[in-house]
């Protein structure tokens, strides 16, 4: 079906189901009477106190009102200092104009609706995070079937839910069983449900689900809907859990990108952060490149891993657009592609093209294709990501840094980590010798290999990987190219006048020094998958050639390791090479943790992520 959205007498009309998205008496007061009203958010909003999140779940996230609605709803009741945090699921998303076109009719919702189309666009299969309202509200879109979905949901987060998936008639897999406990499992205790249906079936399988659940009036000319709240059965309150209160204060020790966004979605959050860095800036040692490439390189099959990558590489661009505009100087959305050179590409990138994917994140392409998107010839065809690019690390960093919440200290360098009544202490010397210490709530290990200074990430398999890139001048020839080329390593158009091309990548090497064996390298993996873009840089002397070398670190099995490790202790390390997209999601992942939000990403994921028990094997 070409597309997911008709139009019946000027009405949204879902083609695949044959149901209206909303009453055509008024849409917007559909959504105020049934979910708003009927979940009493009013007044649950305007009692939460200073430090808590509300927790809103929905099957169907349609065309967004009822989000939008709700978000509206919070801004104008909820106290100063709370937040609220939508999870919605959306088998068939609308396309960008369709969501556009059904928005458009809402004149009082056009502010909030503007934003979420701006995030809309950068919307990946799977489940995406989006902040709206200056971070105080956060939008988890779970892109998949509900079936799949809501069991990777924590239990006991959600405080209302919204049953709102078509009619259950013409969409029964909506409604079963299995997703009414599901939707039971999730609940804190006393959680309340609203559906603007009042179906027998489906009232008696919430009830059957746990739920105490009675009929009102509709809205309209529905006669009934149905409103809900849980209990746990006989005084069980194993799974009731009372959300963790937002900490005041917190410690982030490392300022390269992992560190800046971890503090960054902190500071959101309005705690006070103290960021540690021991060299002199931000967005030194690996987040110090002149350019980062913001590559999704992500695979078909279902493990953690790439899931991992597919939602950081959604949440990172979206998150970008807010802290580092597209200007060509510090990030270039001019489009990546990721060529099929060699078999090994071939076979990832095969099994990549059987599965349907949105056009505005990858396209499959031919050769011909290829070289018509980069500017330049290309002997192979791959996979083209449209809003891929590069962008500038310290720059990214200083800017998911530029807080007022957030109080930097240089030349810091972080020596040892103390439990005290309050939190935790970290103590160590300045560039000076002088000894200094700091305290705070919680604390961050977000410094890559250096994290094994402390005691208690000591035993921790982090591994260096050394990477040197190369500085190549342009010539008249490769000015042409209009694209990031990847292969094994990558090209970028000139910034200039000069190439980046990388990056070598040897492990349990650690020195930083200039290597003009690596330029060399580089430029033989560069003839490997563009030929025609090497010939293009013409005769180059690799011995007057610049660039720079630096160390990431890694564990096995390349998952970063993204959690608590003790209470009050997190940490975010081992990003490897593809920190500038996983790091943004890592640090939110945390502050909810933290926090005691709804996480950004299921279950499977946040175990894979989890450092304890690995470390622990």
């Amino acid at each position: 079906m070409d597309s997911v959205l008709g139009w019946e007498d000027g009405q949204p009309y879902s083609n695949r189901y044959g149901d209206v998205y909303y009453s055509a008496a008024s849409g917007l007061e559909e959504t105020r009477h049934v979910f708003l009203q009927g979940n009493r958010l009013a007044e649950r909003f305007a009692l939460l106190s200073e430090g808590r999140s509300f927790c809103i779940a929905e099957t169907g996230f349609g065309t967004g009102l009822n989000f939008l609605c709700a978000a509206q709803l919070f801004g104008q009741v909820a106290p100063a200092g709370t937040t609220l945090d939508f999870f919605s699921v959306e088998k068939f998303p609308l396309s960008d104009d369709e969501l556009r076109a059904t928005l458009a009719q809402w004149s009082e919702l056009h502010a909030p609706a503007a934003v979420l189309l701006t995030r809309w666009r950068r919307r990946v299969p799977g489940w995406n995070r989006w902040r709206l309202a200056g971070g105080r509200v956060r939008l988890t879109l779970a892109l998949c079937d509900v079936a799949e979905a809501l069991p990777q949901l924590p239990a006991s987060a959600v405080d209302a839910w919204f049953l709102d998936g078509f009619a259950p008639a013409k969409n029964p897999e909506m409604w079963s069983d299995a997703v009414l406990r599901s939707v039971a499992r999730a609940c804190r205790d006393g959680a309340t449900l609203s559906s603007y249906t009042s179906a027998g079936w489906v009232r008696r399988g919430l009830q059957q689900a746990g739920f105490s659940v009675q009929r009102t009036p509709g809205f309209g000319r529905k006669r009934e809907m149905v409103c809900g709240v849980l209990s746990r059965a006989n005084g069980d309150s194993s799974q009731s859990s009372a959300p963790n209160k937002t900490p005041r204060t917190a410690l982030v020790i490392g300022g390269g990108i992992a560190g800046c966004a971890a503090a960054h979605a902190l500071a959101q959050r309005g705690v006070a952060i103290t960021l540690i860095e021991r060299a002199l800036r931000l967005g030194t040692a690996a987040s110090g490149n002149p350019r980062g490439m913001l590559h999704g390189r992500f695979g078909a099959n279902p493990h953690p891993l790439p899931r991992l990558v597919l939602a950081a590489y959604g949440h990172a661009l979206g998150l970008y657009d807010e802290v580092l505009p597209v200007d060509g100087v510090t990030r270039a959305e001019c489009g990546l592609l990721d060529l099929a050179f060699c078999e090994k590409a071939r076979v990832r990138i095969g099994r990549l093209a059987e599965l349907e994917w949105p056009a505005h994140l990858l396209e499959i392409v031919d050769a011909a294709r290829a070289s018509q998107l980069a500017g330049i010839a290309m002997s192979h065809g791959g996979l083209w990501f449209p809003a891929g690019g590069w962008a500038h690390p310290p720059t990214l960093s200083a800017n998911l840094a530029n807080d007022e919440r957030i109080a930097q200290c240089f030349g810091h360098v972080a020596e040892t980590l103390e439990r005290t009544a309050a939190g935790w202490r970290v103590s160590g010397h300045d560039t000076q010798g002088k000894a200094w210490t700091a305290e705070a709530e919680v604390v961050l290990v977000c410094c890559a290999l250096s994290a094994k200074r402390f005691a208690q990430f000591s035993h921790f398999p982090l591994t260096p990987v050394r990477g040197q890139i190369t500085a190549v001048p342009e010539t008249a020839a490769s000015r042409a190219l209009q694209a990031v080329v990847c292969g094994d390593g990558y090209c970028a158009p000139a910034v200039d006048g000069v190439h980046v091309i990388g990056a070598t990548h040897t492990f349990s090497d650690e020195p930083d020094d200039l290597r003009m064996t690596d330029n060399a390298e580089n430029l033989a993996r560069l003839t490997a998958y563009a030929p025609a873009l090497r010939r293009a840089l013409g005769d180059v002397n690799t011995e007057q050639l610049t660039g720079s070398a630096s160390v990431r670190c890694s564990v096995p099995g390349a998952m970063p390791l993204v959690g608590m490790v003790q209470e009050g202790l997190y940490c975010s390390l081992a990003h490897g090479t593809r920190g500038l997209i996983t790091a943004g999601l890592a640090g939110e992942l945390l502050t909810a943790q933290i926090c005691g939000e709804l996480p950004p990403l299921p279950e499977a994921i946040l175990s894979a992520l989890a450092p304890v028990p690995r470390i622990s094997r």
